[in-house]
């Protein structure tokens, strides 16, 4: 099925989650969280991370999880998992009881939706739609990899060959293949993808997936991206505060007396929205 059909068979079946002026919405993808070995690419951002969520908590945030947000390629067991970043869930637990989190399932943890007794801390969709209580306005949220054969409609035999295969050769620094977050051929083609689709139906798009962050310069572009949590040394998010989207960065600093911090920094926006 192609990006065009999938996209728009989610688009009309979407969970709707409504908002307005005072809603405040952080939205984060590609957590690819770990069991805590060498493949465990979340675990060298995961105190940055928590640090990120900490604030988001206390300033009422609603989480939003796009999807890969545990890596169910590589390991076969979410509760190792959880078990392992434990810190992690229980924040992400305190999200929870407030009724202030969402997750959906990307091509990695596609399981999740999959196998409904898996243990997760709440229900996993595959795609999104907030909607504006006031004038309509909307935003679809999906992981991205809609559409891409090998980590779509063959994402089983995907797993497969990054689990028996790849992971083992990651060793030598061979890179997998059926990744767009690793392959700039297949991450340019992903984008052009989801931009091309959020234009011809004039509706706001964010994903994750490439792992590349994405606020448009141009008013006329809908295409989002929120980037993951596990580029070297920080995470990217975007946040919806006060009818504005902003692309932050959160990282390790140093102030001005050598002590050393986790800091936001902002990398493009705001822009206001409804985007004409």
């Amino acid at each position: 099925m192609s990006t065009e059909s999938r996209l728009n068979k989610l688009f009309h079946s979407s969970p709707v989650v409504p908002y307005d002026c005072l809603s405040r919405f952080v939205i984060m993808s590609d957590c690819h969280r770990g069991v805590g070995n060498w493949g465990d690419n979340f675990l060298k951002n995961e105190t940055i991370y928590n640090a990120a969520l900490t604030h988001y908590y206390r300033r009422n945030f609603t989480y939003i999880e796009l999807g890969d947000g545990d890596e169910l390629w590589e390991n076969r067991n979410m509760k190792d998992i959880m078990e392992i970043h434990e810190d992690t869930f229980r924040l992400l637990e305190r999200f929870y009881c407030d009724k202030r989190l969402f997750m959906l399932c990307g091509n990695h943890d596609y399981a999740k939706l999959c196998q409904k007794d898996a243990p997760c801390l709440c229900e996993v969709h595959e795609s999104l739609l907030l909607k504006n209580r006031v004038n309509g306005h909307s935003i679809f949220l999906v992981h991205g990899h809609q559409g891409d054969l090998l980590n779509d409609a063959l994402w089983k035999f995907s797993r497969f060959l990054v689990r028996y295969f790849w992971r083992p050769l990651e060793l030598f620094a061979l890179n997998d293949p059926t990744s767009a977050a690793k392959n700039n051929t297949k991450k340019s083609a992903v984008e052009q993808r989801l931009s091309a689709w959020a234009a011809s139906h004039s509706q706001m798009l964010i994903a994750g997936h490439t792992h590349r962050p994405m606020l448009p310069e141009s008013k006329n572009s809908l295409y989002f991206n929120c980037g993951s949590c596990v580029h070297p040394h920080c995470i990217t998010a975007l946040e919806i505060c006060e009818e504005k989207i902003t692309l932050v960065k959160w990282g390790t600093k140093s102030s001005s007396d050598m002590g050393v911090y986790i800091g936001r920094e902002v990398l493009a926006g705001p822009l206001r929205l409804p985007l004409p």
